[in-house]
């Protein structure tokens, strides 16, 4: 017979729904990454607006700074509790 899961504490449901959070931020991230680079793709291979394609160069360094840095301040961060 298998025994009950036991109790979780307010703080572990509190920080699984912060983990739970910024997950679905990092998703969207992805999401607009993975849609400025094929749009800087298309505006690139047109060769008409060349700014568009500059402006989403910038777009995509910018967004893959804030992904990183969003990972590494969540997920790897030291918990700073236990110090």
């Amino acid at each position: 017979m298998s025994q009950p899961a036991p109790e979780r504490s307010n703080d572990q449901v509190a920080r699984e729904r912060a983990a739970s959070e910024v997950s679905d931020v990092l998703l969207n991230i992805e999401y607009a990454l993975t849609r400025a680079k094929k749009a800087r793709t298309v505006v690139e291979k047109d060769g008409v607006d060349v700014n568009a394609g500059l402006a989403l160069s910038d777009a995509i360094r910018d967004l893959e700074r804030v992904r990183k840095r969003l990972t590494q301040d969540t997920y790897y961060a030291a918990d700073t509790r236990l110090v």
